[in-house]
């Protein structure tokens, strides 16, 4: 896996040869990267070109988007509150590589939480409007890592997002508990409140004694035992369950059709587009101006590349007027 800071350079490369893209998250380090990926996703739309945002596809989330859209937790413009807490171990390796640096896209805030802006989104249908969020790396040296080399890759994060349509986001995620992999997404509503366990989906209408199972995890993944046993230990397993449906539905995407260079899109409808990780690499840079300037930012998603000198061009510009 190459670090993230190379994504957008191999996306753009791969889509101007007629290559279909698969991009991990997260889709650049910056926005004016991520814009580059989505340029070239506009001028290539007969190539496919998705984000790996795989909790999209995890069982448990389908069900609970599903149940959104069904008004269990009451209208879309009804939801109130989504909280998010994920408790996992050390994203970090025996060597210093990537993944110790923030600048080249290292950390619980890009790895773990760029899902959960995304999944948010997802589900509620609503964008970040303004974001307030505090960022730390708590553990700068390891027993394999020290030296003259310090790990600035954050650690621990939460954030709050005020949402389009009036909901509010709350979100902790946490690298500190070794050997355990939690996670828990509530949404709640006026008619009643809907949270993902790992990878079971329960709910609980307002005024019900308690709460409904909607939907239980069973299904096993002993058919990629191989993929497994290499991936087991740093993807957690809804993670890995939501990747693999997804490659299961690339591999229909092309299934139906004769030409091998063609595709369907409605398999792979629900993935996430290159739109979609600019709009969370937006989010990103707005919780790391917030956690910096303690205070809240509002999200701004670029829709042109800044001017990597705006006084040369102004003086360009002041130039042309006095001639």
């Amino acid at each position: 896996m190459c670090s993230p800071n190379l994504h957008a350079q191999i996306a753009v490369k791969a889509l101007g040869i007629g290559k279909h893209v698969l991009c991990d998250k997260p889709a650049g380090l910056c926005q004016s990267e991520a814009l580059k990926m989505v340029k070239a996703s506009q001028y290539y739309p007969s190539l496919i070109s998705i984000v790996n945002h795989s909790l999209r596809f995890l069982p448990a989330f389908c069900q609970m988007r599903r149940a959104i859209a069904e008004g269990y937790v009451g209208d879309e413009c009804e939801i109130t509150v989504c909280d998010v807490r994920v408790q996992m171990g050390s994203l970090l390796h025996d060597s210093y590589d990537w993944l110790c640096d923030d600048t080249m896209g290292g950390g619980v805030l890009t790895l773990v939480g760029s899902h959960v802006i995304d999944l948010v989104s997802h589900l509620t249908g609503q964008r970040a409007v303004r974001v307030h969020g505090v960022i730390r790396t708590f553990t700068k040296t390891t027993e394999h890592v020290n030296g003259i080399r310090h790990i600035s890759s954050p650690d621990f994060c939460t954030f709050q997002m005020e949402m389009s349509g009036g909901a509010l986001v709350t979100a902790t995620l946490n690298n500190h508990m070794p050997g355990a992999f939690s996670q828990e997404v509530f949404v709640c509503g006026q008619a009643g409140h809907l949270v993902v366990r790992g990878g079971d989906l329960y709910g609980r209408k307002a005024g019900a004694a308690k709460e409904d199972v909607i939907y239980l995890d069973v299904e096993d993944l002993q058919r990629g035992a191989a993929i497994n046993s290499m991936a087991a230990s740093v993807i957690p397993r809804p993670y890995m369950k939501g990747l693999f449906k997804m490659i299961g539905a690339l591999r229909e995407a092309f299934l139906p059709v004769e030409d091998k260079r063609g595709w369907v899109k409605e398999p792979v409808a629900a993935a996430a587009t290159f739109e979609d990780g600019l709009y969370v690499q937006a989010v990103i840079d707005a919780l790391k101006k917030s956690s910096a300037n303690k205070e809240w930012i509002k999200v701004t998603v670029i829709t042109e590349e800044p001017d990597p000198n705006p006084l040369l061009s102004a003086a360009v510009r002041r130039s042309a007027i006095s001639m």
